[in-house]
């Protein structure tokens, strides 16, 4: 069986305060339906004890995948998940760019998660899936709770429901990949300030469409002047009537009606 693991946009993003080394946010998640990875269960073929196939860039330490399986091992669920990848190994087909601010680390995440816990049965609700998923990355939450449009807080563990269905987006990622401590710490470097929370809380209400037809790239995201800093080139791809998802590098708009 196939699972489908979607990309996401950051509709806006407002950096709203601090806790210890992490920026707090206020910000809407949104999915892409047209954009997303493919997690498959495999045969194995090593010994190894998690067993991943793909193309990935890091060590397998420092992989959310691999950190997904040795979280739900610290929750108490090491034999469950053993039994699984004693069998079976991990394959996934990557078509979100990495370094794109599209989530699709985060995403995977989640949706490794619901495989393990549907596969080897450990009785996990949504709640307790974006509980773990936080442990493994802030963005975890959101994939794991399984809506479309949510408004996200805190660090991003914080999920709440937006009632509206997910925006028909064109994706554009230009041939480049942010870091994201490197974006961040460029903003704390040159752009930190007092944000706007009186309009960071509006934006809160605001449908998507309403947010991407009153505000610029530049109004939305505190993230891309720092970005613009940190990869100069980027200023090359930044288009009027694009807009900018998290820390980087993609853009992205309403599809056109045709």
């Amino acid at each position: 069986m196939q699972y489908q693991a979607h990309a996401k946009v950051n509709i806006f993003l407002k950096i709203v305060g601090k806790r210890g080394n992490y920026h707090e946010l206020l910000s809407r998640f949104m999915l892409v339906p047209s954009l997303y990875d493919t997690l498959t269960f495999v045969p194995k073929k090593s010994k190894e004890t998690f067993e991943l196939v793909g193309d990935f860039n890091c060590a397998l330490e420092h992989n959310t995948l691999y950190r997904t399986f040795m979280m739900l091992k610290s929750h108490g669920f090491d034999k469950e998940v053993e039994q699984v990848m004693r069998d079976f190994a991990l394959h996934v087909k990557k078509n979100i760019p990495t370094g794109s601010g599209l989530g699709g680390g985060s995403s995977d995440s989640a949706t490794f998660l619901k495989m393990l816990n549907e596969t080897a049965h450990l009785g996990l609700d949504t709640e307790a899936m974006m509980r773990i998923g936080s442990e493994v990355g802030a963005d975890v939450a959101f994939f794991a709770s399984g809506v479309e449009s949510a408004n996200v807080s805190g660090i991003g563990e914080i999920v709440e429901q937006y009632d509206e269905p997910a925006l028909d987006l064109e994706i554009f990622t230009p041939p480049l990949a942010c870091n994201t401590a490197l974006v961040y710490k460029t903003y704390r470097e040159y752009f930190l300030q007092s944000s706007n929370q009186a309009l960071a809380s509006r934006m809160l209400t605001l449908k998507s469409s309403e947010l991407l037809s009153s505000f610029s790239k530049e109004e939305l995201n505190d993230l891309f002047p720092a970005c613009l800093k940190a990869y100069p080139n980027l200023g090359d791809y930044a288009k009027k009537g694009w807009f900018f998802s998290g820390s980087g590098s993609s853009f992205f708009r309403r599809k056109e009606v045709q």
